[in-house]
């Protein structure tokens, strides 16, 4: 136990520095990037929160090429030392002597998955929201909750709240939908209730609706008139509406259950936001297969191997093995794969392919 734990701390030792080095790194380069998107806009302090609200999740997505940087660093730190060979004379495998560092690294990312993916959305929610405070009119928001569909809509101050209890796919139909518009001195001029209301050209086109006008009218439903058809101007758009739904990052894994649930009851499609909480759930099985990717290339003494070789391929192969799990995940949001399989096979083939390096080099 004596010697896991050694091992354990030499990995989280290299875990924090490289992780300092890249959080610092990404705090420069993106405090550059705000400064040259707001500009005079905003002033620097703003810029400088902007920044460190971004911080968090710049690097947590970076996390699993921190873990295989820092196991590569482990490993050849131990190879150069002979820590290995003392290791494996005292009858200790290389696949025993790594249990430390993979048991850090389950827990890194238990820890990174269970707080501070949280802390994450709450940071991303909330730099999103002051991006479009200051780079935008603030004109659509969009929300879905227990009684459906939230959208709203508008500029230069008038409004129009939309709710509806669901609506088709791609956020093209709604259905059972409610239009209140707000005058640009803030009170409700008039209210549309419709049975199905569909985004085209630029304008809502209601059908089966009824008008009540709410501005200085004595008694709105003597006034009010219905139409089989009207249309309504709209700067709304189908991409618009989606995008509103936001990065999945921006939900706190605690809640993707329940928001995943809303979507699907709204009619949208949630597969994006399935696909990230599967791939979030797999990310402890993907980070030890960094540290044994790492183990299988770099573990063999210093001068039976050339290091300079084998730090670069087991490099190549934890880049290759990240970009691959991407891809995955983005053909899972396409709907090309089954969203349980783009997140949970990517990091388990990668496991199986570094238990392979590993047994290997241990055979070799």
């Amino acid at each position: 136990m004596i010697l896991h734990f050694y091992f354990a701390r030499r990995f989280l030792k290299f875990f924090f520095a490289i992780a300092t080095i890249f959080a610092l790194f990404f705090f420069l380069v993106d405090l550059v990037e705000q400064l040259r998107k707001f500009g005079e806009d905003v002033s620097f302090g703003q810029v400088l929160h902007m920044t460190l609200l971004n911080l968090p999740g710049g690097t947590y997505s970076i996390l699993p090429l921190v873990t295989i940087l820092a196991a590569i660093s482990m490993c050849v730190s131990l190879a150069r030392s002979s820590e290995l060979v003392v290791s494996r004379a005292a009858g200790r495998s290389g696949l025993a002597a790594l249990m430390g560092p993979v048991g850090v690294a389950v827990i890194i990312a238990g820890l990174a998955v269970g707080m501070l993916n949280p802390i994450v959305a709450a940071t991303s929610k909330r730099a999103a929201d002051l991006e479009q405070e200051w780079d935008s009119d603030g004109g659509s928001v969009l929300s879905i909750g227990a009684e459906g569909l939230w959208l709203r809509q508008g500029t230069d101050g008038a409004q129009t709240v939309i709710r509806a209890s669901r609506t088709n796919p791609d956020a093209s139909v709604l259905y059972d939908v409610s239009f209140v518009a707000y005058a640009a001195g803030g009170g409700p001029e008039r209210r549309i209730v419709a049975e199905r209301a569909e985004l085209e050209a630029g304008d809502w086109v209601l059908s089966n609706a009824k008008v009540w006008p709410l501005d200085d009218t004595p008694n709105p439903e003597q006034a009010a008139e219905s139409f089989e058809e009207m249309r309504l101007p709209s700067n709304l758009t189908q991409d618009g509406i989606r995008d509103r739904f936001g990065e999945p990052s921006a939900i706190a894994i605690w809640e993707l259950p329940a928001f995943i649930r809303g979507l699907e009851e709204a009619g949208f499609s949630a597969r994006r936001h399935i696909v990230w909480l599967q791939s979030e759930l797999a990310q402890p099985i993907f980070l030890v297969a960094m540290v044994l990717v790492a183990a299988g290339f770099t573990m063999r003494p210093a001068r039976l191997a050339n290091t300079g070789l084998s730090v670069l391929a087991a490099v190549m192969l934890g880049f290759g093995l990240y970009y691959v799990r991407n891809f995955a995940q983005i053909l899972g949001e396409n709907g090309q794969l089954n969203p349980m399989l783009a997140a949970w096979v990517p990091p388990l083939a990668a496991l199986l392919l570094a238990l392979g390096l590993v047994l290997q080099m241990e055979e070799g």
